[in-house]
């Protein structure tokens, strides 16, 4: 990765100084390295000589210079010039021999480009959707399904292992479950799909033997929870690795050992006819019920109790992903996180609101709009780039005619048609094997600019999976394919120049290899024709 390559060499510049007695010895710092926005700053830049100036007791410029010199030396393979420049960045322009070299690299690592191993195959637990158990997707499921799969696609490109799970909230004497039973039985008033009235006719001998409302919303759950699987599995393309029941962590006991376990530690208390924990004394604001005036666990308990079951199976980090309903439950469980005794990463993301901004809402079941029904109208592909798009923890407006469109207004478009064309290209020629040969030829800007490009993916990979920003990832795929577009226009790839030709085919199936790693990160089809 060329940005590791730079920190190294200005560490071994910054320790040469040092062996050499220019630079006062003192512990090194965490070098930054990154991308300018303008092409006048280089391809990359550090402001390491700012950061350590005080600890080395020289100006900024001083160790710039310092350094500068002898990264020029260190990293004479690497750099077509290192530039100074005020009040103490240095500017690194990547030479065209080293970018050369690299098209060479992607194209051997193939699918395997981009691949870290930063992960160190730690297991990381990720849990994502875990909807209502009792309707249909909705538009705000779509947001947090999406992003949980493509995170995890980024952490295990990153090389972590990554377990994705979905939690069912069926437990029988949820009030969720028991309001879907009464309309079961025919005691509540509840928007019936046709599905639903199918399902119920279809059940009717057995709800009709169910010792109380309960036990008849867990039996329509199953149903509804066997057309969720198949919808998320077929449709969305998502594979979870477990689905995990709450009524389960009943029948075996879980909920209540967690309970003992926390009595044990003293803190439970009485107050007001319910129990409650003591997590203000973790972080929470205040403490919380975990048994109701009624002697019924409450949803709280029942998460402690999930999450216990997680932190036993020696997950290094665990990931979940919640919706903007639950942005109140993060500190409870940050808090019961201490209490368990779990050491590792612990991140809660919430994903906001979504809303429509254009199109004809004509399929609807009741109020909501189904996930199914924006999957129909605009397709997997434009659904899944759209809502990877926006930022998470931002409200967004799924645009759906932009999302229908086919032509370069639409993003996901213009960049399968990148990938398309490539494709294209490619099938005009004999050999479509690796073209390795006489890529010293390729010198011209846009030729270059699009290796500049390529070889930022791994960092790209390695960002994303620290800070979960995956909007970083549909930008990447539209800065990628216009870079690309714009060297397909400027540079004639097949050509009377054989050995020009060869050269630029390296380079175009280099991009094909990396384009199909970005979508296929993002779970989004690769075309060959369009």
């Amino acid at each position: 990765m060329t940005r590791e390559k730079i920190k190294n060499l200005i560490q071994k510049a910054i320790q040469k100084a040092q062996q050499e007695k220019k630079l006062t010895k003192f512990k090194i710092p965490e070098i930054l390295v990154e991308k300018p926005e303008e092409k006048i700053h280089g391809d990359y830049a550090t402001n390491t000589a700012l950061k350590i100036a005080r600890i080395g007791k020289m100006s900024p410029m001083e160790i710039a210079n310092l350094l500068g010199s002898r990264l020029q030396v260190l990293g004479s393979q690497l750099f077509e010039k290192v530039k100074i420049v005020e009040p103490g960045f240095i500017n690194f322009f990547l030479s065209k021999e080293y970018l050369q070299r690299e098209v060479e690299g992607i194209l051997r690592e193939g699918e395997e480009f981009g691949k870290l191993e930063i992960g160190k195959n730690q297991k990381v637990n990720a849990e994502f959707i875990s909807a209502n158990p009792t309707g249909f997707l909705h538009l705000g499921n779509g947001r947090g399904a999406f992003f949980g799969d493509c995170l995890s696609n980024i952490i295990e490109k990153a090389g972590y292992k990554v377990t994705r799970e979905y939690y069912i909230n069926d437990a029988m004497g949820n009030s969720q479950i028991k309001i879907l039973g009464k309309t079961a039985l025919g005691k509540g008033i509840t928007y019936l799909t046709k599905d639903l009235q199918s399902k119920i006719k279809k059940l009717s001998p057995k709800l009709r033997l169910a010792a109380d409302e309960g036990e008849a919303g867990f039996l329509l759950s199953q149903g509804i929870q066997k057309d969720i699987r198949d919808f998320i599995k077929k449709k969305l393309k998502i594979k979870f690795d477990k689905w995990i029941s709450e009524e389960n962590f009943y029948r075996k006991s879980k909920i209540k050992k967690v309970y003992d376990m926390l009595r044990k530690k003293e803190l439970v208390y009485r107050k007001e006819g319910a129990e409650w924990l003591k997590i203000s004394k973790f972080g929470a604001k205040k403490d919380e019920v975990i048994i109701r005036q009624t002697g019924e666990p409450t949803y709280f308990l029942s998460d402690v109790a999930y999450h216990q079951d997680k932190f036993e199976r020696g997950f290094s980090k665990i990931i979940n992903i919640w919706g903007a309903d639950h942005q109140g439950h993060v500190p409870k469980m940050k808090a019961a996180a201490k209490i368990l005794g779990f050491r590792g990463d612990f991140d809660i993301l919430i994903s906001q609101i979504v809303r429509l901004k254009k199109g004809k809402i004509s399929k609807r079941r009741g109020k909501i709009v189904t996930l199914e029904w924006l999957i129909d109208e605009v397709g997997l592909d434009a659904a899944r780039f759209f809502y990877l798009m926006k930022s998470l923890n931002t409200q967004m407006e799924f645009d759906v005619e932009l999302a229908k469109e086919r032509s370069a207004k639409s993003p996901v478009y213009y960049v399968q048609y990148a990938h398309a064309r490539i494709a294209s290209i490619l099938r005009k020629t004999k050999n479509q094997k690796q073209k390795t040969k006489n890529l010293h030829l390729l010198s011209h800007p846009p030729e270059l600019n699009l290796i500049k490009q390529l070889i930022r993916f791994p960092e790209v990979v390695e960002d994303t999976a620290k800070d979960y920003q995956i909007q970083r990832i549909p930008q990447y795929a539209i800065d990628l394919a216009t870079v690309f577009h714009q060297f397909y226009r400027d540079c004639k790839v097949l050509s009377e120049d054989k050995e020009l030709t060869e050269a630029r085919l390296g380079l175009v199936l280099a991009t094909k290899n990396v384009l199909k790693n970005t979508l296929y990160v993002m779970g989004i089809s690769a075309p060959e024709r369009m």
